[in-house]
């Protein structure tokens, strides 16, 4: 290429040079600024079109998301800091709110407990942790007593956990300061007596009651007859001769079936570390 043809291309890149400056200019607050032929290359493209810029203005192409993509960078590279993301309080709420739902859970659904005596031998034994279905017979809110809604009522050979109306009586019961666990055997209308080692249900040998009672001592207590109110059920421990039960309460030997806060359903440990109970349904 001569160094005619040379100088009338370099020509004709500056005019195109100053028409694109000058078009830019009509949309920009900033002052022109003179162009040289150093400051583009042979296809009339400024040098400095390749350098990475921040300002927006210099390059009317340039698009707002391209600007701010760049700063965001520059922030996250070394630029600025960027405000903290967590916090005291996020954290606060997040405890709160499982506090709140551990609370329902516990209330509503299922709630552990521990065996400390030995009255429910040898179904349950000194250091059973046990689960308890709050939602065998009815529904329970937090820091509510009784149940709310009751849509069943409980059975006969059930293993349930209850507390008993005179609480300061409660106390020196043998199996819990606040709650206590027994066998349903009487249902309303039942007339339940026992005879030594026998329990009678209705006048005839309750034969079922062999399967999971215990008599350490023969049966040293007889007890009844009497018959079960409407509304209520009549306990008793399976551990016959060591259990402080409905034959020993001296209110009177029935319970609210409003009391009773679930059905105990499965061992899931054992304190004494006795692997061999552990995941026992209790039946």
């Amino acid at each position: 290429m001569t160094e005619c043809s040379l100088s009338k291309r370099c020509k004709f890149a500056h005019v195109s040079v100053l028409a694109a400056h000058f078009k830019a200019r009509r949309h920009s607050a900033l002052p022109a600024h003179r162009v040289s032929y150093e400051s583009v290359d042979l296809l009339g493209i400024p040098r400095d079109y390749y350098r990475p810029t921040n300002t927006l203005l210099e390059y009317p192409h340039m698009s707002a998301s391209t600007s701010e993509d760049q700063k965001d960078t520059k922030a996250a590279v070394g630029g600025s800091p960027t405000p903290a993301s967590g916090g005291f309080l996020p954290f606060l709420k997040t405890v709160v709110s499982f506090v709140i739902v551990l609370t329902f859970l516990r209330a509503s659904v299922v709630e552990a407990f521990r065996i400390p005596s030995a009255s429910m031998k040898p179904t349950l034994i000194e250091g059973d942790h046990i689960l308890v279905n709050k939602l065998s017979y009815g529904l329970r809110f937090p820091f509510v007593p009784e149940a709310l809604f009751e849509w069943s009522e409980p059975t006969r050979g059930d293993i349930v956990v209850f507390t008993r109306p005179d609480d300061p009586k409660t106390v020196a019961e043998d199996e819990s300061d606040t709650n206590l666990i027994k066998r349903v055997i009487g249902l309303p209308g039942d007339r339940i007596e026992v005879r030594g080692d026998e329990v009678l249900l209705n006048g005839s040998v309750y034969t079922e009651d062999a399967r999971y009672a215990k008599w350490v001592n023969g049966g040293v207590n007889d007890f009844g007859p009497v018959t079960v109110p409407a509304g209520r059920v009549l306990l008793l421990g399976d551990n016959r001769d060591q259990s402080k039960d409905s034959r020993f309460w001296e209110d009177s030997p029935f319970l609210d079936m409003r009391r009773i806060k679930g059905r105990a359903f499965i061992i899931y440990w054992n304190s004494g570390f006795f692997f061999n109970r552990m995941f026992t349904i209790l039946r």
